[in-house]
């Protein structure tokens, strides 16, 4: 019991520092790409901060299965590193004796790893679609950030301002070039407001500049100076769209649909609880190092596995979402090789420690003494 205790701490000590270097790898890989969408105008500057919550939830999953995975795997191989093993075994103790414990520590990551891969980030990819999808429905000008060209949802119409004083809607030094039934026109303006007409219609009042209307050159070139001059802009509906990508369904109602998509998402998520399990038991085997040898190698190899597993999950996913094969064929085969993997690597280690254990070399040192 009191190893045990022992084990639990260390355990939750490595995974506490793995999962910090690993969340902080993701939040700053996601940091990057969203800002980058911000100042692109594919996404509001305002639900930056969101947007980066919502997909850091979408890669716990990954993050919480490889952390398990590391931490087991980067205990066990320093006990072997310190010769702690060596007095294991000498007790009389087991290399399955690790499971308990291991699994008393990983069951809490197993829980969450389900609770988020079924719940929680399908409700996080529902509001990251909905976020994005709420900007793309706000009016031209609230689009519009200084300094960039952007166009209207209507796609007639590009605008271009120096400056916007946010949510009054007011721009100054306006450029506006459109396309309608007469033609090409320019419009430039000191300043821009936007007002709201009687019946609900929101309009663009330029004040204070000129609109040119055709080619320059042609007969039908037109010049007009304006104080003011009133411009409907595009509205777009208020009301969201139903999303409908599958990855944010809720589980509840994604077991409803018999389409292949569908089934291939629950097979993903379905992965991910199983996945963290089988990766924690298989990093107790795999941990054995010899003393005198570095660590690297195995974190190395480990960290092959781990993606070699996640793509060959991906791989049954995409094998279900087209047909290939039905659900109930795809879900299972990969997660039960990898546990026969597991069994036959605890009888290979087992086997092993037997041959090396302290008790087998004292006989082996004695029967050498006797014999002529």
């Amino acid at each position: 019991m009191i190893f045990q205790r022992a084990l639990r701490r260390e355990l939750l000590s490595s995974a506490g520092a793995t999962f910090t270097i690993l969340f902080t790898i993701i939040l700053t890989w996601t940091l990057i790409r969203i800002l980058g969408q911000a100042a692109g105008g594919k996404v509001a500057s305002g639900d930056v901060i969101a947007l980066i919550a919502f997909t850091s939830l979408n890669y716990l999953p990954l993050i919480l299965a490889l952390t398990s995975f590391i931490a087991v795997l980067m205990v066990v191989t320093r006990s072997y590193r310190d010769s702690e093993m060596v007095v294991w075994f000498a007790s009389g103790q087991s290399l399955t004796a690790w499971i308990r414990p291991v699994l008393t520590f990983g069951f809490p990551i197993i829980v969450a790893t389900a609770a988020l891969a079924f719940y929680a980030g399908p409700w996080a990819k529902q509001q990251y679609a909905e976020y994005v999808e709420r900007f793309a429905k706000r009016e031209d000008l609230q689009k519009v950030s200084p300094g960039q060209f952007k166009e209207s949802g209507s796609s007639n119409r590009i605008f271009f301002v120096e400056g916007t004083s946010g949510q009054t809607a007011s721009v100054q030094n306006v450029f506006v070039n459109q396309i309608d039934e007469r033609g090409t026109s320019v419009i430039v303006a000191k300043e821009g407001v936007i007002e709201t007409g009687d019946n609900g219609q929101r309009y663009l009042v330029l004040k204070n500049g000129r609109r040119y209307q055709g080619e320059p050159g042609q007969a039908d070139f037109q010049t007009m100076e304006f104080d003011s001059y009133k411009m409907r802009v595009a509205q777009q509906a208020t009301k969201l769209e139903a999303i409908q990508k599958v990855n944010a369904i809720p589980t509840a109602t994604l077991v409803k649909i018999p389409t292949n998509q569908a089934r291939a998402e629950l097979l993903w998520r379905i992965s991910a609880p199983i996945t963290c399990l089988v990766l924690m038991l298989l990093a107790i085997p795999l941990g054995f190092v010899n003393p005198r040898a570095g660590s690297s190698t195995n974190l190395i190899i480990a960290i092959l596995i781990f993606f070699t597993y996640y793509n060959l999950t991906e791989l049954f996913r995409k094998g279900v979402e087209q047909g290939r094969f039905s659900f109930m064929m795809g879900w299972w085969p990969l997660h039960v090789a990898a546990l026969l993997t597991v069994v036959a690597l605890f009888l290979w280690r087992l086997n092993v420690n037997s041959r090396w254990h302290p008790r087998a070399l004292f006989s082996s040192h004695k029967r050498g003494k006797v014999a002529p």
